[in-house]
């Protein structure tokens, strides 16, 4: 099969196209869905400047530019973008090494960022984050994922509701904002399960709070992770940002990344409660476990007086103290009480004294 058989084929297909829409700038038109086929077509008459449209179509489309998402379990997305795509090598040095630590830099003219969010079936697990990979310029937006996202299908159900942002840049604003709101709202469901279990730790009747608790904040350590570098990438990209981002654009990616610090910093205070909750239930088990090991050790000090006599009367000896008296059983009773009292006694001064 020749090149240009093997392409037409290839865009035929879905490659792996999950959406595809085309955003028209400096309207507020709702977005286009476009396949794959049709995400070719543009793409090449974008390049060459020319097309099957009129010329005042033409210049138009000049100005409008395509969000394509893939999903990268279809082996044929990586083919198809490096055949119509025209992204940086950076893009696809980033697919092929997994990288998933945050990161936005400049690639020429181009942004490549890796973004990390929660599955779309996100169940309060620190495995339940995924990765998304993106690439935009002033024509193309291009995300890339291996698992669904809850920001991506929140971002893919607004523009179906007619969210139509202005450029690239405003639409990775948008990106950033949805991927805030989604955090934010894991932040107040897991702060919801927190206030449960504090609830139920202070009533008494919560039997595993340290499981929970634990899991919840090796979730919350996980995100703060993977998520705390974005500003600060964001902060570093806006001070050289691409020539074709506009001021609007910049002002808004900023207000972007200020919210999402403010959204990182509500997660570092729900980390220390949860650590302060962590730390209350590990000294009330430690004071449980005090309290069982002290009511060990009494039980053990007071059966210790008639355990020794007992061994000692048990003994198949001559001479055997009060063997022939007619009281000997209640002297030897009365012996055992009294040591028992007395070792009591002194167990009780002891553990009023550490009170």
């Amino acid at each position: 099969m020749n090149e240009a058989v093997s392409s037409q084929v290839l865009a035929s297909d879905d490659a792996g196209l999950i959406c595809g829409w085309r955003f028209f700038c400096g309207t507020r038109e709702p977005a286009q869905t476009m396949t794959a086929q049709s995400a070719a077509e543009w793409l090449a008459s974008s390049r060459a400047g020319t097309g099957p449209e009129d010329s005042a179509t033409a210049a138009a489309c000049r100005h409008d530019f395509l969000w394509l998402h893939f999903n990268l379990a279809n082996t044929q997305s990586l083919r198809w973008l490096q055949r119509h795509a025209a992204l940086p090598p950076v893009f696809y040095a980033a697919l092929r090494e997994g990288l998933t630590s945050t990161r936005i830099e400049r690639a020429d003219d181009s942004l490549v960022a890796v973004l990390n969010d929660v599955n779309f079936e996100f169940n309060f697990e620190s495995a339940d984050l995924a990765t998304l990979w993106i690439c935009l310029d002033d024509r193309l937006v291009v995300t890339a994922r291996t698992q669904p996202l809850r920001t991506v299908d929140a971002l893919r159900a607004a523009v179906r509701e007619g969210d139509s942002p202005a450029s690239t840049a405003e639409l990775l604003e948008h990106l950033m904002r949805t991927q805030a709101d989604v955090l934010v709202k894991v932040v107040r469901e897991t702060t919801v399960r927190v206030d449960d279990i504090e609830d139920a730790i202070l009533a008494q009747r919560y039997h595993h709070p340290r499981a929970h608790l634990g899991r919840l904040r090796r979730l919350l350590v996980r995100l703060q992770r993977l998520l705390a570098p974005e500003p600060a990438a964001l902060f570093r990209l806006l001070q050289q940002p691409p020539k074709w981002m506009a001021e609007d654009d910049r002002r808004g990616l900023a207000a972007a990344s200020e919210e999402f610090s403010l959204m990182l910093r509500d997660m570092q205070t729900l980390q220390d409660r949860i650590k302060l909750l962590q730390e209350e239930v590990a000294a009330a088990v430690n004071e449980d476990n005090s309290n069982s090991l002290f009511v060990l050790t009494v039980v053990t000090v007071l059966a210790l007086p008639i355990n020794i006599l007992a061994g000692l009367f048990g003994m198949n000896v001559g001479g055997i103290p009060l063997a022939q008296h007619p009281h000997g059983f209640w002297i030897v009773v009365s012996l055992v009480a009294g040591f028992t009292i007395v070792a009591a006694r002194l167990a009780f001064r002891k553990k009023r004294n550490q009170d």
